[in-house]
């Protein structure tokens, strides 16, 4: 007689890993993470890549010793997770788009689109421009920045706690305005009953003591925008006359760091062409200058640029990336914190679960401000009239907004559909898909075997730490505001 369940089952969309003699699987269809146990294991070795009868996968698993009603079991267990598929059922969906109202989160206000430097790879200032704002002004006004916390409040539903971020150009160039500014907003959420949180990003050339104590006192994070030792930080982050800024920012750094006592300190490095020593780089910003966290950002945006960075160029840094990560799994085998923020930021991701309907929340939970009080889907677009989503003063344009995020979807790009590592990835940055392809929703494509590599070496890392310490990864959480 023929089972009712007389169908077809083939292997469900993962990859398999190995790490610290363990076996893992990363299913795609959950963004989840199983350690393989021996009936697994069988059921995936007996399947391959091929496809076989329900009874005929019975019989095997019987066949090496499994006992019937286990065989039985775990069949139903495995589809149930998605690890395996039958013909019977439709496999997952991508990951459903967030609702029109979804609430946001936070705002990147760029107070200014005005710098001190002339940072040769700038996206502000550099062929990749999208577009030169033509009559806007220079720097926000207070009323704008105002606007911007007002709308900030109104639009972030019943979210206790909102994010400011502050942005240029060269940020401190307004100083004045975001020292208002962050009493307003600190006002204006505790009157409702709710919380704003700040961080900004800067050169450094600016930071003075009086500077540095404010942002103490805020609990403002900082992020830096800095490549290395003064060979390095002088080939490309340069003043208009062409002279180097290491000399100007190192002493202002070491009085940031060592005055700056309620959160973290980052680095933000730009990898181009010629700054591609990325452990030389992270020993001195880490070591010499004590950042807390060194995070790396290849220049990928562009192929025809003379500081664009070649394959070859590539292969190099991510052979560095490896042997940084080796030593960040060390550290959380040691119960340790590393400072190496790209497998940081993967493997908080890997805790939560993360399955991506869109990159990153551009659009979603965050939104740009320009200084004319455009809004854009993040500070990359800002003052770009193609992609602006609307204005303070007129709301946020609900058609552009859902055209963006419908084109950005990873249910749309086709390329993604086969790739194990789109829960992570989902296709790529916005802006250098625009850049590059002249299409905010299509795949970073040269992008794919660079980004599968370094998933891959981030999920053996939390495989390892999980088989090997997993306190860690509960420490890790607690201390990223993950759990």
């Amino acid at each position: 007689m023929t089972t009712m369940l007389a169908h077809r089952y083939r292997r469900g969309e993962l990859h398999q890993f190995r790490a610290a003699d363990n076996e893992f699987i990363y299913l795609v269809s959950a963004g989840a993470i199983f350690a393989l146990d021996e009936g697994t294991r069988s059921v995936l070795d007996l399947l391959g890549e091929d496809e076989m009868d329900h009874d005929d996968l019975i019989a095997a698993l019987i066949a090496v010793g499994n006992d019937p009603a286990d065989a039985g079991s775990l069949v139903r267990e495995l589809r149930m997770v998605r690890a395996i598929h039958s013909d019977q059922v439709v496999p997952a969906p991508a990951p459903a788009a967030p609702p029109a109202d979804y609430p946001l989160q936070a705002l990147v206000l760029n107070v200014t689109n005005q710098c001190n430097l002339a940072c040769t790879y700038c996206y502000e200032f550099g062929a990749d421009k999208i577009a030169t704002p033509q009559g806007k002004p220079k720097y926000m006004t207070l009323e704008t920045a105002r606007a911007s916390v007002d709308f900030l409040l109104e639009s972030s539903g019943n979210r206790e706690a909102v994010h400011i971020t502050f942005f240029g150009g060269e940020t401190l160039m307004n100083f004045k305005l975001l020292r208002e500014v962050v009493g307003y907003a600190n006002n204006q959420a505790a009157a409702v009953g709710r919380r704003i949180t700040f961080s900004l990003t800067t050169n450094a050339t600016l930071l003075t003591d009086e500077i540095i104590d404010f942002l103490s006192d805020n609990a403002i994070g900082v992020t830096v925008s800095m490549d290395g030792p003064p060979e390095l930080q002088d080939k490309r982050r340069v003043y208009k006359n062409g002279k180097g800024s290491y000399a100007v920012i190192e002493p202002r750094l070491r009085a940031l760091i060592a005055r700056h006592r309620t959160r973290a300190i980052t680095a933000r490095v730009t990898l181009t062409d010629g700054v591609t020593d990325v452990i030389r780089i992270y020993r001195h910003l880490k070591d010499d200058l004590g950042f807390h966290e060194v995070g790396f950002a290849p220049v990928t945006a562009s192929d025809i640029q003379d500081y664009s960075l070649d394959d070859d160029a590539m292969a190099g840094v991510l052979g560095d990336f490896h042997a940084l990560a080796e030593e960040w799994l060390d550290h959380a085998l040691r119960g340790e914190m590393h400072g190496f923020t790209n497998v940081s930021e993967t493997i908080g991701e890997l805790i939560q679960g993360t399955n991506k309907s869109h990159p990153c929340g551009a659009g979603l939970g965050l939104l740009g401000v320009s200084p004319s009080g455009d809004l854009s889907p993040c500070h990359r677009f800002t003052d770009a009239d193609t992609h602006t989503l609307g204005n303070l003063a007129t709301g946020l344009d609900s058609a552009k907004r859902e055209d963006f995020l419908t084109r950005g979807h990873v249910g749309a790009k086709y390329e993604c559909q086969s790739c194990w590592a789109r829960p992570l990835c989902a296709g790529g940055c916005h802006h250098e898909a625009f850049v590059r392809y002249g299409e905010t929703g299509h795949a970073n494509l040269h992008y794919c075997d660079w980004i599968r590599d370094w998933t891959d070496t981030c999920l053996k890392i939390y495989g390892a730490v999980a088989a090997r310490n997993p306190g860690f990864l509960e420490h890790f959480a607690q201390r990223k505001g993950l759990s």
